[in-house]
């Protein structure tokens, strides 16, 4: 992976970004000053591997712009979604917490700015204070409860409550409230839809397409979908 180190130079301009990335809120002006100097804002582009499984988790990253696919390669060769992160979500909190290594994939899904922290930083700072390591916390037991989610997908329901669940996931993740619904404007294909969904390609595609003629939502585009019955699509999340 080319990963360019961008604003090195500009040690100004990277501290205001990164006074705008909500995970250094709650820190002093202090402790921000020591933690800015471990951190590496880097421009990343649609590919990039940002680490892989093995790796070892020496430092935080933080997304400032862009988005980053979180996913593992199973035996059979497929491809298996875990998480889709955007702008202000992190990934390796819990990772440094117990000086682990990566057991996944993150691979850049749209290009941007990822800002990276060293582990001696993070040791020194964000592990002694109380309101940036219960943010971690809260953080990483939401993503515990949307790998239930998953696990769920993946081993039951219907091929309707599997799109249902997916497309609420979605909205939660991309979603954009519009007068006419809630908007999903995504940089993922139906394939990786798929492998989020727990189902296959073709049954994606189809039942989109069900769930338009039944008047569910409105399909805009290949990566454009506009939710116009939120209270049926979770409905139908709910039976499976």
């Amino acid at each position: 992976m080319e990963v360019i180190i961008l604003l090195d130079y500009k040690k100004v301009k990277s501290k205001e970004i990164l006074e705008h990335i909500p995970f250094f809120k709650g820190l002093s002006k202090e402790e921000k000053n020591t933690v800015f100097e471990g951190v590496e804002i880097l421009k990343v582009k649609n590919g990039d591997v940002i680490f892989e499984t093995g790796d070892s988790a020496d430092r935080l990253y933080i997304l400032v712009e862009g988005k980053i696919k979180i996913y593992k390669n199973l035996v059979d060769g497929r491809e298996q979604i875990l998480y889709i992160y955007s702008s202000g979500d992190f990934v390796g909190g819990l990772n440094l917490l117990k000086d682990d290594e990566y057991r996944y994939i993150g691979e850049v899904i749209e290009g941007g700015l990822v800002a990276t922290l060293s582990k001696d930083k993070f040791d020194e700072v964000i592990l002694n204070n109380p309101i940036v390591l219960r943010r971690i916390l809260e953080k990483s037991y939401h993503r515990i409860r949307l790998a239930e989610g998953l696990i769920d997908r993946l081993f039951s329901g219907t091929a309707d409550g599997k799109v249902a669940s997916l497309l609420l996931d979605l909205a939660d993740i991309f979603g954009e409230e519009t007068k006419d619904g809630i908007l999903l404007n995504f940089p993922i294909s139906r394939e990786e839809m798929a492998s989020f969904a727990g189902t296959s390609r073709e049954t994606i595609t189809r039942k989109l397409h069900q769930f338009k003629d039944r008047g569910y939502l409105k399909v805009l585009g290949n990566k454009k979908i506009l939710l116009v019955n939120i209270d049926k699509i979770e409905e139908i999340a709910g039976e499976y």
